[in-house]
């Protein structure tokens, strides 16, 4: 690998010349004396195969050439002031990497709210979205693979915070014999439908998404799916109210009124997979996600 001959100070009283115009307002700017800014110029200049400033009385101008090399100094004196940045946040304590596990009844709209703050408080912080069903979430926590975990089960030996719940309602296709049915729906009518469910995304898959009474099953691996198969009218389904909730709004799913209430209203946990060695991005990041989540409950109301 070449070592650049142009150093970054050169760049950076280059672009300073540039922006004021003269070597002497650049001088000021720099705190630094017109004949250094002279000599460091000359020596850029030097360093270059084509001129970049030509003097105009005190005035200095770009060239051809200098306005092509002055867009690209100029990005890279951010990108350098960007890795001295991230050098500083890394030596106060910010983690490079953030990962959020989340089970899929988690609202997702809240998450991106919070995560879009998040960025701007901390940009060199990357983070990555887990997503996962039930006893998947539970290991996610337990194996470390995530920092933060948004969880209806905290383990034992975890504490969690509260906040938010998702309503597990029953729902069909319009069209479904279920949605079309008269009265109440009795347990024995749905036992003799399909039921779509959610498979446990979890390596030991021993838990399940509530009531499975059905001989028939569609078995799929994500939410979406579910819905896309209830559109189909492949049969009927308990998925998350936030995600019913516009497709009932446009008539294409009904909410099967049954006998029994078989809802499910399920409390969301934010699980810190360890509080004692989370960094200050980690804990930043609970913080937004403590209040993005309340903010989005509250609105709900």
């Amino acid at each position: 690998m070449l070592i650049p001959k142009v150093t970054l100070e050169q760049w950076a009283t280059f672009k300073a010349v540039v922006d004021e115009g003269t070597f002497a307002k650049a001088a000021e700017r720099l705190n630094k004396s017109q004949s250094s800014i002279s000599y460091t110029i000359s020596k850029l200049e030097a360093q270059l195969p084509s001129p970049v400033l030509t003097l105009n009385g005190r005035k200095a101008e770009l060239t051809e050439e200098g306005k092509v090399l002055y867009r690209s100094a100029k990005q890279l004196l951010i990108h350098a002031e960007e890795i001295e940045q991230t050098a500083s946040c890394l030596a106060d304590g910010w983690e490079t990497e953030i990962t959020i596990g989340f089970d899929s009844i988690v609202e997702i709209q809240p998450l991106f709210n919070a995560i879009d703050k998040f960025t701007v408080q901390a940009p060199h912080t990357r983070v990555t979205l887990l997503e996962s069903t039930l006893s998947g979430t539970t290991e996610n926590l337990l194996e470390r693979r995530a920092d933060i975990v948004l969880s209806a089960n905290p383990p034992p030996g975890f504490l969690g915070q509260p906040i938010g719940t998702a309503l597990m309602i029953p729902v069909a296709h319009k069209n479904h014999e279920l949605a079309r049915a008269k009265g109440k729906i009795t347990e024995q009518m749905l036992k003799n439908q399909r039921q779509i469910v959610v498979r446990d995304s979890g390596t030991k898959r021993n838990q399940d998404t509530g009531w499975l009474g059905s001989e028939q099953r569609l078995t799929v691996t994500h939410f979406t799916h579910s819905v896309e198969a209830l559109i189909r009218g492949l049969g009927f389904a308990f998925i998350p109210e936030h995600l019913a909730s516009p497709l009932i709004k446009t008539n294409q799913l009904k909410r099967l009124d049954l006998q029994s209430n078989a809802e499910r209203r399920l409390q969301i946990y934010l699980i810190m997979t360890s509080t004692e060695s989370a960094g200050l991005a980690s804990k930043a990041l609970q913080k937004i996600l403590l209040e993005s989540f309340n903010v989005e409950a509250a609105s709900t109301q």
